[in-house]
């Protein structure tokens, strides 16, 4: 199989998710193009450069339905022989994207990709375009269907985390952000977003919460309480799954999950021979990829068994890897992963995560690879692994090693 490497990676800032936030008067396709141009411009991607662009967004309807992709093309400066994939792995879909590309390089299929993703949450609401596994009651009530916020509820009882635990790691995700906003640490990858008139709309992230503290954490009352305890109530629906649980423990609240954003994120990926053509270094090789399915009730475990599975497809185990990034989608998540695998909580995350800075969902998978591959590259080590959970019960993983 052909190696296949990183040449590139950027994003645009996250803008909050609300009609306030600074990113709301753009479209998915505009702050798709946005960061389509800026690696076009960045790395002289002259002519047919690539392959193809494969793009990733959650919610595929209204404004970011009908193959999202092929209109950011379009409405970027690429040339129009480029086109476009959509696709949709919830929280997963910018990774995945990265690594369908990665992939489809090492089998031959073209020397050079653009992958990533988007979400405009501010305009195209998380859920709006109906979610079949849950809307649906034949396959909702057979798999004992729960929104996700039960779903983390239910990994913080299952596997014994409290409120503090969950309160503590989102006050150390708003303390590295801050430290590595303050320190230029994203300065290198994150792109302004401008207007039609070429004046800065954003060119930092904006929802962080720098000075959270336990205090004002444990002011919040529990998000998904009662959506659990009235009647019929979702936390009944679990424990017929989950039927050694006396009770479902209610933890989680909108400091300790992520927050919602707008964002976009692109990774520039090709062969050796792309490389040379445009003559660029590359920054770091595909190690391994993979994705996984899961129980669908407790949703949100797949970073464990994915990270199983890529180490024995590939043969190397937790202690090769110097660095992780483990989506920040609800506390319980990351804890469930450090507590699986025995991993330094420093190593995890180090310029905090989703809990701070925001889960653009189809964008989120791209901007924690090239996250990973800056830090990596600021303290000199080797290999990193991304991964994510994945709406109803599932998870991707991406290593990438430095060269």
């Amino acid at each position: 199989m052909t190696d296949v490497y990183i040449y590139d990676a950027l994003r645009t800032p996250r803008g909050k998710g609300r009609k306030d936030g600074s990113l709301h008067e753009v479209t998915a396709s505009r702050l798709s193009a946005n960061v389509l141009n800026a690696l076009k411009e960045r790395n002289n991607l002259d002519g047919h450069a690539v392959e193809d662009v494969i793009w990733g967004n959650a919610t595929q309807v209204m404004e970011q339905g009908a193959c999202l992709a092929r209109t950011a093309v379009l409405a970027s400066d690429l040339d129009e022989r480029i086109p476009g994939l959509s696709i949709n792995r919830f929280c997963a879909s910018g990774m995945e994207a990265v690594n369908l590309a990665a992939n489809q390089i090492a089998g031959g299929a073209g020397d050079g990709y653009i992958a990533g993703g988007v979400e405009m949450m501010s305009r195209v609401p998380m859920g709006s375009d109906g979610a079949a596994v849950a809307a649906d009651p034949s396959v909702a009530m057979d798999r004992y269907f729960v929104p996700q916020g039960i779903s983390a509820d239910i990994i913080a009882t299952e596997y014994g985390f409290t409120r503090d635990q969950a309160d503590a790691l989102a006050v150390e995700s708003q303390r590295r952000a801050a430290e590595a906003m303050a320190d230029g640490r994203f300065d290198k990858s994150v792109i302004a977003v401008k207007d039609v008139n070429g004046l800065t709309i954003l060119d930092r992230d904006e929802y962080p919460r720098p000075g959270t503290d336990m205090q004002a954490l444990g002011a919040l009352k529990p998000a998904f309480k009662d959506l659990g305890e009235m009647m019929p109530g979702f936390d009944k629906v679990a424990l017929l799954k989950y039927p050694h649980l006396e009770k479902i423990n209610h933890i989680h609240h909108a400091g300790n999950s992520s927050g919602i954003v707008d964002g976009s994120a692109g990774v520039l990926l090709g062969n050796e021979e792309f490389g040379k053509k445009f003559g660029l270094t590359p920054r770091a090789r595909i190690r391994a990829t993979a994705k996984i399915g899961t129980d669908p009730t407790i949703m949100l475990t797949g970073p464990v068994p994915v990270t199983e599975k890529l180490l024995a497809d590939s043969g190397m185990s937790i202690s090769d890897i110097d660095l992780f990034e483990v989506n920040e989608a609800f506390a319980s998540v990351v804890l469930r992963f450090q507590q699986a695998f025995d991993v330094d909580p420093s190593l995890v995350n180090v310029n905090g995560g989703s809990i701070a800075l925001g889960h653009p969902l189809g964008a989120t998978g791209a901007i924690i690879i090239g996250t990973l591959l800056d830090e990596l590259e600021r303290q000199d080590k080797e290999v990193g692994l991304a991964t994510l959970c994945v709406a109803s019960g599932m998870g991707a993983a991406t290593v990438i090693e430095r060269v």
